[in-house]
């Protein structure tokens, strides 16, 4: 799942992201409004963190540029001030979800899931293909009973290509989703990271690359 936070202070900015990346996403920080909407129109994000007090752009703008503009994105905006009435004004401005600060890391997690869930085709918490399983909610994954020990970056692909549903999955969209805007779009990280994944996997193999094309399950 590939996230952006857009948060004006930067240690705490800095602190969730490397707490998120811990979890198995991919993020990008943005530390004010203009900076976000720049991001958001080169990267296809799942789930948009975002403050609601920014700088340069204010947050209620993002939010409404991002809905306006038709960005596939969840939006879950923060904000240290948590009436009702902020709520509601905040969802009006067409955000999906409304943390208010401060927070519990393990509720902002939560939240961040349910809404990547929601930003694509629904699909069911546990992914299965045979005698594969994987838990996206506990993040477990099994093969025959037998449990895969995988790391977040092979967690993640494998959760990309079953969502997928037997479509082929492209290099370049795994490197999307999976990894953030330092890593390198020549790096071979895509392939090491599948490479891993196949042996954790076991026989009969089944990842498939298909030529000029990307993997599939």
């Amino acid at each position: 799942m590939r996230v952006l936070i857009v948060e004006d202070h930067e240690e705490l900015a800095r602190t969730l992201a490397a707490g998120l990346g811990r979890e198995g996403m991919a993020v990008d920080v943005a530390l004010d409004g203009a900076a976000a909407l720049y991001r958001a129109a080169i990267h296809d994000y799942d789930v948009v963190v975002l403050d609601r007090d920014l700088p340069v752009v204010h947050g209620d703008e993002v939010c409404r540029s991002l809905a306006a503009d038709g960005h596939a994105a969840r939006v879950l905006m923060l904000t240290a001030a948590g009436t009702v009435a902020d709520r509601v004004a905040g969802l009006g401005l067409g955000a999906d979800d409304y943390l208010a600060k401060p927070f519990a890391f393990a509720e902002l997690v939560a939240r961040i899931r349910a809404l990547g869930r929601r930003s694509h085709t629904a699909l069911p918490p546990v992914l299965v293909h045979g005698e594969l399983e994987l838990d996206t909610a506990r993040r477990a994954a099994t093969r025959g009973g037998r449990r895969l020990e995988l790391s977040p970056k092979e967690f993640a692909v494998l959760e990309l290509l079953l969502s997928a549903r037997g479509a082929v999955v492209s290099a370049e969209r795994l490197l999307e989703k999976g990894w953030d805007e330092a890593s390198d779009p020549f790096t071979q990280s895509v392939k090491v990271t599948v490479s891993r994944l196949r042996r954790k996997l076991g026989d009969p193999p089944l990842i498939e690359t298909v030529p000029q094309a990307g993997y599939r399950i």
